[in-house]
């Protein structure tokens, strides 16, 4: 009897929850110990009194990326079934359009048919409203730099720039 369960090939659906589940294992290990580290590094070790040292914030960035990378990677794989599920119902109780098949003839005695082609898509239409996006405005041009000296002019780079001009001219 154990002899047989080890014969027995996998059908191609449960190798593919197998490897589904074993993806999103691995990825939430690694999420799970992306954030411990990143707390035990930001906790528990000492920090300057006003803020976080430079290189802790370049660190914090990256894991802070890292995570969200990650945290989308685990939502697309974990609903992708259920979208697929979804999609899958939506499709079955859609029923085809019944097509007239008799033309309606015009008094130009032009042959016309009475339904727009139907398109089929797996994907419903949302725009249900008829909204389009607004015609760009090609036409505009970024305006002129500006030519008014700046507002404020630190006070250590005024000093230096008068001390390089007085250089310049006893040279």
């Amino acid at each position: 009897m154990y002899n047989n369960k080890l014969n027995r090939l996998l059908t191609s659906e449960e190798i593919e929850v197998r490897v589904w589940a074993i993806v999103v294992i691995i990825v939430t290990v690694i999420l799970a110990g992306i954030v411990g580290f990143m707390l035990y590094s930001v906790t528990f070790v000492t920090q300057p009194i006003k803020s976080m040292a430079p290189i802790d914030q370049a660190y914090t960035k990256m894991l802070n990326d890292i995570v969200l990378l990650i945290v989308g990677g685990i939502g697309g794989v974990m609903t992708r079934k259920g979208v697929q599920a979804v999609s899958d119902k939506l499709h079955s109780n859609q029923t085809p359009p019944v097509n007239p098949t008799t033309p309606v003839v015009n008094s130009n005695t032009s042959v016309v048919n009475s339904t727009p082609p139907v398109v089929n898509s797996s994907m419903p239409n949302f725009n249900w409203m008829g909204i389009t996006n607004p015609a760009l405005d090609e036409d505009w041009r970024p305006p002129p730099p500006p030519t008014t000296p700046p507002d404020y002019v630190d006070p250590a780079k005024e000093e230096i720039a008068v001390e390089r001009a007085a250089a310049r001219s006893e040279a």
